[in-house]
């Protein structure tokens, strides 16, 4: 996939050290937000509504097909933030939860409410990996099974809040 997926890596805990080392490790630990010491996942998830004002004053189409080249940026990113580390998908790397945060951020209207409701859907879904999610999770590994899992995540909490803003 990459010359970087074909270097040998050893094995280093998470840091700000290895972060800075190389620009696809900034992004796979969400630019420092996967070094939190408590809940990575959930600080680096915070990190998908800057991305969405970034993106939210593109046409619609545009804002989907710049999250799916980040979609799949993330999957060399974190195969080769995951060989640095030597865990597939340990929970520094937080650039899925980026990418897929701002995924559910296009699909609500543009108020506090809906941005908390998409942020609390979200996260629920992620951590709590309901089929199919939980079934990709232990199935499909490297850079593919990090990014992939987050995106059914975005899915369902997508689907749960759209049936909320039919029903409200």
């Amino acid at each position: 996939m990459s010359i970087l997926a074909n270097q040998p890596w050893q094995s280093q805990p998470p840091s700000w050290r290895l972060l800075l080392s190389h620009p696809l490790h900034c992004l796979s630990f969400g630019l420092g937000t996967g070094l939190s010491p408590k809940a990575p996942g959930t600080v680096g998830t915070l990190l998908g509504f800057p991305l969405y004002w970034l993106l939210m004053h593109l046409p619609l189409a545009q804002q989907w097909l710049s999250l799916g080249v980040l979609f799949l940026l993330g999957i060399w990113c974190c195969e080769v933030t995951g060989r640095a580390l030597g865990v597939s998908d340990h929970g520094a790397i937080v650039w899925d939860e980026v990418v897929a945060m701002a995924a559910v951020l296009i699909t609500v209207p543009l108020t506090l409410a809906w941005g908390l409701a998409a942020f609390a859907s979200f996260r629920l879904f992620d951590i709590w990996k309901p089929f199919p999610i939980g079934w990709v999770d232990r199935r499909v590994k490297g850079g593919l099974g990090v990014m992939l899992d987050d995106v059914l995540a975005a899915v369902m909490a997508v689907l749960v809040l759209q049936l909320a803003q039919r029903l409200l």
